[in-house]
């Protein structure tokens, strides 16, 4: 299949959608393989389209030295009515290798390496005005995702050790920048901020409650919050996390605030279910050891999952918690200015 010469041949599908799929394709000009987003020939995909190619492009520009980890955007063009989008080729994405290796779960040292590369790239979008609204594991790829075979002793079993934990954050289709109509639902579900769940409006740290629960993700192998239903997600939430203070319920748009029945949504939640009650417990029972490394990462991730947005941790002063104390010392440096 012939696309462009951006993009001249197909090689295999990397993946599909709603959106429509993921290409990888030859280019044979430059001699190198990409990866091409190909947007169906529908207009509300056109448009979202347009929208990702807007956003790449400002990213492009205002990190021409490539300096953060965001998918770099080589070229887009429309082909037979459907906008196809060029990129760097990487790997397999986090949840990817999760899955590839059993979900097993990633060690403190290997979480700290990628939530550091992580956190400086969205605190460079939140800096010149950007929220990604979609940060999950599927959307954190490897640059490389080679690895090798060991066996684990302690584990009994054969673990893939990555050779390298370099990642891109990617999908920037639903980017939003500060001034631009913030629609009411963002996220997917397991990553949804409690404000965009109480329809409370959100901001740049829907961003951060997301990251959080990746970190948690990454940590225990599987989803925090693993549920399809609002008011199981909230009750989830008040297991693990402590009682949702009453004030943001009460900013609850009234329609939002009785379930089933006319109950009111905080007895809903505390009542919590047996499916609540199984999976979830407080979060720092989730700890496997003692280390301080670990106390650390329990400690950041209490402050990224603060229900209160307005008192949430910002990435830009999550670089600066102890957790990421190595390799720079005490204090990682500051991410630059936004470009103005």
């Amino acid at each position: 299949m012939s696309l462009c010469p951006s993009a001249d041949e197909v090689v295999s599908t990397l993946g599909a959608g709603a959106f429509g799929k993921v290409v990888e394709c030859l280019d044979r000009d430059k001699v190198q393989r990409v990866a091409v987003k190909i947007l169906r020939n529908i207009g509300c995909f056109r448009d979202a389209a347009r929208s990702e190619i807007a956003v790449l492009e400002e990213i492009n520009s205002l990190d021409d030295d490539n300096r953060f980890a965001c998918v770099r955007m080589l070229d887009w063009f429309d082909h037979e009515g459907h906008i196809c989008i060029v990129f760097q080729l990487l790997g397999l994405s986090t949840f990817e290798f999760l899955r590839l290796n059993d979900f097993l779960p990633f060690g403190v040292e290997q979480i700290r390496h990628m939530a550091s590369q992580i956190f400086r790239a969205v605190c460079f979008l939140h800096r010149n005005k950007l929220t990604h609204t979609d940060l999950k594991p599927e959307n954190i790829l490897f640059i490389c995702s080679d690895y090798d075979q060991e066996y684990n002793h302690e584990t009994e079993c054969e673990e893939k050790k990555l050779r390298s934990l370099d990642v891109k954050v990617v999908d920037f289709g639903t980017a939003t920048f500060d001034h631009e109509r913030h629609e009411s639902l963002v996220s997917t579900r397991h990553y949804r901020a409690p404000e965009v769940i109480l329809d409370l409006g959100w901001n740049q740290s829907c961003d951060v409650w997301s990251l959080g629960c990746v970190l948690m993700e990454f940590y225990l192998g599987h989803a925090l919050f693993q549920t399809h239903d609002s008011e199981e997600h909230l009750a989830m939430m008040e297991r693990i996390l402590g009682p949702i203070p009453l004030h943001l319920l009460k900013q609850t748009p009234r329609e939002q605030r009785h379930v089933h029945g006319g109950r009111p949504a905080r007895d809903q939640l505390t009542s919590g279910g047996d499916g609540v009650g199984r999976h979830c417990r407080p979060l720092k029972r989730y700890m496997r050891g003692t280390s301080e490394d670990e106390r650390q990462l329990f400690d950041l991730l209490g402050f990224m999952l603060e229900y209160n947005a307005g008192r949430r941790i910002t990435l830009e002063e999550a670089l600066w918690h102890p957790f990421f104390g190595p390799p720079w010392g005490k204090k990682p440096p500051p991410p630059p200015p936004p470009v103005t």
